[in-house]
């Protein structure tokens, strides 16, 4: 590890079951479950050819989850200079400035910096929330843009995926539930086929409230595989045990 420069109100974490470590921030961003649940998702190639982009990235956590499983190169994107910051600083921290790197540019543009149909493998966990006048967001505006679609909604992030994938390339998305119908609708809209989907439940009796999506650009229709869900918590409100491994390791 290479030593950083931390701001005061910033320390550094890592996952017990990983050697990674990333910046983080209670009063800016810190990720979250989805994050360590769609790095795992992911199926990436491990050739050092391999192009990938992580959109809407951030402070870098799913780029370098997913940084463990390949020596390709990773991009991630993120509007926001604070988190573009971090996501660079934990790059640095993690001696990966080889694989990874950071543009702190606005998705909706990005094909100006990164050729289109160039990318193996697009990562992103969007906001979740549609901009609406009567949404109630928070008064955190790092964690307003990152849970809401204020700078770019669910059409233009599927439009910017379609456009950077080569043909067959794959994407894998966290979303919510209950957009399984603009899901659907946007990534037909784009050319890209669902493939995998795996529901996540708090507990083994309540509703899903996370799905992990594997799309294919070009792909043939319908063949959708729904996968064992990921159950996080137990009845007795321990990890369950596939989390708990994740995040704690054997």
């Amino acid at each position: 590890m290479t030593a950083v420069p931390l701001k005061a109100d910033e320390r550094i974490d890592q996952l017990y079951s990983q050697t990674i470590q990333i910046i983080q921030s209670p009063t800016v961003f810190s990720f979250s479950l989805d994050a360590v649940l769609l790095g795992d998702f992911s199926q990436v190639p491990v050739a050092a050819k391999t192009q990938m982009v992580d959109l809407c990235a951030g402070t870098g956590a799913v780029g370098l989850f997913v940084s463990a499983k390949t020596r390709g190169h990773i991009t991630e994107v993120e509007l926001q200079p604070r988190l573009a910051d971090m996501a660079a600083r934990s790059i640095i921290l993690n001696d990966l400035t080889d694989r990874l790197s950071v543009l702190n540019e606005d998705l909706l543009t990005i094909t100006k910096r990164i050729k289109k149909d160039s990318i193996d493998v697009v990562l992103c966990n969007p906001p979740y929330f549609k901009d609406q006048p009567t949404s109630k967001k928070n008064p955190n505006p790092h964690l307003a843009i990152a849970r809401h679609e204020i700078s770019a909604n669910l059409d233009q992030i599927m439009t910017v995926t379609s456009e950077l994938l080569k043909t067959n390339g794959k994407a894998y998305f966290v979303h919510r539930p209950e957009r399984l119908d603009d899901l659907f609708a946007t990534m037909r809209a784009h050319q890209l086929a669902p493939k995998r989907l795996r529901f996540v439940h708090p507990k083994a009796d309540r509703e899903a409230n996370m799905v992990l999506i594997e799309m294919i650009k070009s792909g043939r229709p319908n063949g959708v595989r729904i996968l064992p869900p990921v159950i996080v918590y137990q009845a007795d409100g321990s990890y369950g045990e596939e989390v708990h491994k994740l995040l704690y390791g054997n």
